[in-house]
């Protein structure tokens, strides 16, 4: 019994180690996968930052071409004062509606009072106001033609306005995907100087409210993973600042969750254990009190009957023998009770002979409509065996089978051998068990009769198990037919 309750420990541990290794190796992999899914989303911030750069880069490019067109288109202008033919002045009338067409920029030419000569649609008005305003975004130019001070201004083509419109969309959102990440990871963007907050996300305001606050969340962050540089859309150099996310985190303490957990559960299963064991030793005990009055009951009623009968009548032989019968009993009863709990010594003594011990005191005992059969080999057979406990077995199982038969009917014991075993059948003609009573009709405890304990089968399967090294099982019970119980010892 403390084999197998050190081999289920061993097999708990085992399991337990196994599970541990197990949550261990997935934590190691879900950590990974964070991790990979955080440095994917810092590559797509660090290649959409480069993209808006691009972007910048691009624009500047476009405006500078547009100036330059306008430079061209000034200079075509200027030249009109070395021009002396009306062909030539028609030519170049119609190179400079080209070049305007061309780049689809609006602008706008003012005299020296800064009254508008072109567009002819504004012609007369004086440039100022609001739309002074938004032709002033780039520097205008100055010029002569035909002696007069002249002047134009311009703004981006309409293309370039469209355009621009996008990216501003486009950069305003590169802050908005920074901040309000998919992968929940806490960001921050600082300036160069990292001293300003620029965008956060997945973050408390309180965090980095004051710069001490600031300086130690960025260090806290750049612990974990470095920051990533890039420009913002006004050319503006920034950092983020990313952790890794609080399921990453916490994935770190799943392992010891787990630990904490088992040995939760393993105290709670000590202690019911223990608990369970108590009560199992208080039933023990418990029925070992009521099986000993009842095995001293038998002999004590008899010689209670005896000191009656004899009371005023001539002794006689064979009063004394009956009495003696009764006193071994006594003797025997105690015996068996005092090599419960220890290592009884085994000597090789016939099975036979033990059986027949142990019926002629119960068929003297039972009721005469209980028919007692034997079927034995022609030479008894001789065992290590340990008698006194042994015809407790054959007892115990007799009376169980004299009450399934409520005192009529046939009890058989039928002993064969080979070369290595020796199998005694012991059955009855009573009412048979179902198989739910079969699987525990060994168990401490259990009883089918209304004022049985349940100790005599328990008691002879650990005599016959734990101390003969033996088995006794069911061998077969088919209700309202009988069953039959099979002992096996070793020769």
């Amino acid at each position: 019994m403390n084999k197998a309750k050190w081999l289920i420990l061993a097999i708990t541990v085992l399991l337990a180690v196994v599970a541990l290794v197990e949550i261990n190796r997935v934590s190691i992999q879900m950590r990974k996968a964070e991790v990979e899914k955080v440095k994917l989303w810092a590559n797509a911030i660090s290649q959409k930052a480069q993209l808006v750069d691009y972007s910048e880069q691009f624009f500047a490019s476009v405006a500078r071409d547009e100036r330059r067109k306008m430079e061209l288109y000034t200079n075509i202008l200027r030249s009109f004062d070395n021009m002396g033919g009306d062909a030539d002045a028609d030519f170049s009338l119609d190179y400079v509606r080209y070049i305007v067409d061309s780049c689809e920029t609006a602008i706008i030419i003012t005299n020296a009072d800064s009254i508008i000569t072109v567009p002819s649609e504004w012609a007369g008005e004086k440039l100022e106001g609001k739309r002074l305003e938004e032709f002033s975004h780039n520097e205008p130019f100055h010029y002569r033609i035909w002696g007069m001070k002249m002047t134009l201004y311009y703004k981006e083509s309409r293309i370039y306005t469209d355009l621009r419109a996008v990216l501003d969309g486009f950069n305003k959102s590169f802050l908005d995907e920074i901040t309000n990440n998919g992968v929940l990871v806490p960001v921050l963007v600082v300036d160069s100087l990292q001293g300003q907050v620029l965008a956060s996300g997945n973050l408390q305001q309180n965090e980095f409210n004051t710069p001490e606050a600031l300086s130690s969340r960025l260090c806290e962050m750049e612990e974990e993973n470095d920051p990533i540089e890039f420009r913002l859309p006004d050319g503006q150099r920034a950092y983020l600042f990313y952790e890794n996310t609080p399921m990453l985190k916490a994935m770190r303490w799943v392992p010891l969750l787990y630990l904490f957990v088992f040995g939760v559960l393993l105290l709670v299963s000590y202690y019911l254990f223990r608990t369970a064991r108590s009560m199992e030793q208080n039933r023990i005990w418990v029925g070992m009190a009521k099986e000993t009055a009842h095995q001293l009951g038998t002999p004590i009623s008899s010689l209670m009957a005896w000191t009656q009968y004899l009371e005023g009548k001539t002794f006689n032989a064979q009063y004394a023998e009956e009495i003696n019968k009764d006193l071994k009993r006594l003797e025997t009863v105690a015996h068996r009770f005092s090599k419960i709990g220890s290592v009884p010594e085994l000597e090789y003594e016939g099975v036979c002979a033990a059986i027949n011990n142990a019926l002629a005191y119960l068929s003297t005992r039972s009721s005469r409509k209980v028919k007692f059969v034997t079927s034995f080999p022609d030479e008894d057979i001789r065992v290590p065996l340990n008698s006194y406990l042994f015809e407790w077995v054959i007892e115990n199982v007799c009376k169980n089978a004299i009450d399934a038969m409520e005192g009529v009917g046939t009890f058989t014991v039928v002993v064969s051998a080979d070369s290595r075993h020796v199998y005694i059948d012991l059955g009855d003609t009573g009412r048979g068990m179902p198989p739910s009573v079969q699987k525990r009709v060994f168990d401490s405890g259990f009883s089918t009769k209304p004022r049985g304990w349940g100790l005599g089968l328990s008691l002879s399967r650990r005599i016959i198990n734990n101390y003969h090294r033996g088995r006794i099982f069911v061998k077969y019970s088919v209700e309202g037919q009988g069953t039959v119980f099979r002992i096996v010892l070793n020769r």
